[in-house]
């Protein structure tokens, strides 16, 4: 279990990839996400995304999903998320991409109120197949401190 005081600041994991499907981004985008960029080939192509991008929104999701299987490979004893910081779609996510994502801590603070908490941000980095950024946000994330012996 990793706990508050394993963490250091430029610690980087890899959260792994994930592959884009078509069938994936419509299901997302008919559920969550319904414009027609999203959802039609003959509207995507009228617009700057030149076909069907996958909503960041989804994208955002399979992140998610990548940092959930992490913490389940090498648990650590997280609770939760307030939430995040400068979340940006930087380029479109196609049918087709494969998306490799990786964390790196930038700070931890322990709790003043909770003395066994703590929290940490993280900035994450999407990629595509060619390296190309399509999405980075800093997540803020409340984790344990170590139980005394």
């Amino acid at each position: 279990m990793i706990y508050f005081e394993d963490l250091e600041p430029g610690q980087t994991t890899q959260l792994g990839h994930v592959d884009v499907t078509r069938e994936e981004v419509l299901e997302f985008a008919r559920r969550y996400d319904p414009q027609p960029f999203h959802l039609s080939d003959e509207e995507a192509a009228k617009t700057h995304f030149g076909k069907i991008a996958a909503s960041g929104w989804h994208t955002a999701s399979m992140v998610m999903a990548l940092t959930v299987a992490q913490g389940v490979a090498q648990p650590r004893a997280t609770l939760g998320s307030p939430g995040l910081d400068q979340l940006r779609w930087l380029k479109p996510v196609y049918p087709g991409d494969r998306l490799t994502a990786r964390t790196t801590i930038l700070d931890k603070t322990p709790s003043r109120s909770k003395p066994d908490l703590g929290s940490f941000r993280a900035e994450a980095i999407v990629t595509n197949q060619d390296g190309v950024e399509v999405m980075r946000f800093t997540s803020i994330v409340l984790i344990k401190r170590r139980p005394s012996p």
